[in-house]
């Protein structure tokens, strides 16, 4: 991401390369010629020899308002060539600051300025010159980067929040680079709130895996997830296919059995031995007794079906609707299952997700099922 704007910074720093001499009336002979001397040099790509000429002509006494901009303005392409981006990006800035540059140029060479001085990693200069063109994506990137990487975290979340609210308003899907960004920015600052915020918001313009696995791997290690979430966590591995390891898909099976839901410990174990994560290795023989486990536990189950609905039914706890509810569902009892668990939650799955709250992980957990909800 940040080579990718590194180098469209850069191309502002070329605005102008063939800036001509004027006519002999505007610029006299003793600048005129150094400068073209200079200008021909940097087409031969000899900067060295340029910014000798170019030193000749600062030589030059009582020079204009504009043949002492030309000098400078050529002075920075030398430099630029010459591979020194520092000055380079003070000459253009210098330059645009004189009272000989045209007005039509000022604004291409505060933004070559702005280029350089990123570049250079200068990125207080780069974030100063590049604020004045809040308008120009380019600028605005520029300036929005400068502020991360110079380590003004709250300021770079500020800027990006701003630009992702305003797409948002104009209905436009904001970039993922910045929404990455933003993330970062709030993790810099240990701000886990707006950083939750954040990432969920990635997700659900860009659910890649590789975020779902970064976020799921700090809910397992940020110590803030309840152990009784822990197979919902499972769950939401599997809906959005980050299980990947013979012990993920062994605890997630373990914790399904636990929970009295054998047919998902069923299916979980079916999907970890087709994918040939399970089943493998000196792993072989204690997986195949788990898989026969959840065999009986599956029959035992079917003996017992129907036998706790009354219960469930009678107790003001819907958590016990909805096990068994999601039981029926798993037992090819749709229709059953889903009325239960519709009673036991007393609304549509989203909004009860949205309605959770607690510092146990639990609304973490909610928001990211709402995303997956959300994506079909």
């Amino acid at each position: 991401m940040i080579k990718k704007y590194l180098a469209t910074a850069l191309v502002f720093a070329f605005v102008g390369t063939a800036h001509p001499v004027m006519a002999a009336d505007t610029v006299r002979p003793e600048v005129g010629k150094p400068v073209q001397a200079a200008l021909d040099l940097l087409k031969a790509k000899k900067s060295k020899d340029a910014l000798a000429k170019i030193h000749d002509a600062e030589g030059v006494a009582n020079k204009t308002p504009y043949e002492a901009y030309l000098v400078e303005r050529v002075k920075a392409q030398a430099y630029l060539t010459a591979g020194d981006g520092v000055n380079a990006a003070k000459s253009f800035e210098n330059a645009a600051g004189m009272p000989g540059a045209p007005a039509a140029e000022k604004n291409s060479l505060l933004t070559a300025a702005a280029g350089q001085y990123y570049s250079a990693r200068d990125y207080a200069k780069a974030a100063a010159l590049a604020s004045k063109f809040p308008q120009d994506p380019s600028m605005r990137t520029i300036y929005v980067q400068s502020l991360y990487l110079g380590g003004d975290f709250a300021g770079a979340a500020k800027a990006l929040s701003a630009d992702i609210r305003e797409a948002e308003q104009a209905k436009r899907k904001p970039s993922e680079e910045s929404l990455q960004m933003l993330t970062q920015a709030y993790l810099k600052q240990k701000d886990q709130v707006n950083y939750g915020k954040a990432i969920e918001k990635l997700l659900a313009y860009y659910p890649k895996k590789e975020y779902w696995q970064s976020v799921i791997y700090d809910a397992k290690q940020n110590g803030a997830m309840a152990d009784r979430l822990a197979l919902d966590l499972a769950r939401l591995q599997r809906a959005t296919g980050t299980l990947h390891t013979a012990q993920e898909y062994e605890d997630a099976v373990a914790l399904a059995l636990q929970q009295g839901f054998p047919i998902e410990a069923k299916k979980i174990f079916d999907e970890g031995m087709a994918a040939k994560i399970m089943g493998q290795g000196n792993q072989a023989d204690r997986h195949r007794r788990l898989g026969e486990m959840a065999a009986k536990a599956i029959a035992d189950d079917n003996k017992q079906l129907g036998s706790e609905d009354a219960a469930a039914n009678a107790s003001n706890d819907g958590s016990a609707l909805v096990n068994l509810g999601y039981n029926y569902v798993l037992h090819d009892q749709a229709d059953k299952g889903l009325a239960m668990m519709e009673a036991g939650i007393k609304a549509k799955a989203t909004q009860a997700f949205k309605s959770v709250s607690g510092s146990d992980g639990a609304a973490a957990l909610a928001g990211l099922w709402t995303i997956v909800l959300s994506q079909g």
